[in-house]
């Protein structure tokens, strides 16, 4: 913690990030003004733009939080899985009981990518970081599985589609459905991944 930042402003800085989240969430990006963030949060401008000089500093800021408890969420669930072959199978589990959760409104990622669809964008490059980073993971777990290089890298490209299908399916109030379906093919790529 640097000298400027004491407890107490961290802690309000979470309040902050905690409050823009459930906002954002709820409304999407550019309907969620800096006001009624401020207002929600119950903080004063000044204590707002000293934490956050721009709303996009801010969103960024949020979808870092979400990536980094995303990640951490992952991370537990991989060390708990004895073979690599779970580790997938977990992920999906992960995504089916997101999907059934009362706060569910979709991937926050995938909203501010569509919101902030310039790459390049810092809002943009923030939300590829956690899709790639994710598939990245996938790849990693596949090439545990003696998949080749190659294969690894097109079995997680069909695999990230499929989560993200499957989301927006939950979405339109098909989760149970989609996750099946998900769970079902990922199951069959890996299968035929390591017939070749």
């Amino acid at each position: 913690m640097s000298s400027e930042q004491t407890p107490q402003t961290s802690s309000k800085r979470q309040h902050i990030v905690e409050t823009a989240y459930r906002l954002f969430t709820q409304d999407g990006f550019h309907a969620t003004g800096i006001d009624r963030i401020i207002a929600e949060a119950q903080v004063a401008k000044m204590t707002m733009y000293r934490h956050f000089p721009s709303k996009e500093g801010l969103i960024v800021e949020v979808l870092d939080e979400r990536f980094r408890r995303f990640e951490e969420q992952l991370d537990r669930m991989a060390a708990l899985s004895k073979q690599p072959e779970g580790m997938i199978d977990d992920i999906i589990e992960w995504y089916g009981r997101w999907f059934n959760r009362a706060d569910f409104n979709g991937c926050l990622f995938a909203h501010a990518l569509a919101e902030y669809g310039s790459p390049g964008h810092p809002v943009f490059d923030a939300a590829v970081r956690q899709k790639e980073s994710l598939r990245r993971r996938i790849v990693d777990i596949l090439a545990k599985q003696r998949m080749s290089s190659a294969e690894a890298e097109t079995a997680s490209t069909a695999i990230l589609m499929l989560i993200e299908g499957a989301t927006l399916m939950a979405e339109m109030g098909q989760g149970g459905k989609a996750i099946d379906a998900a769970r079902r093919a990922v199951s069959d790529i890996i299968a035929a991944g390591g017939r070749t």
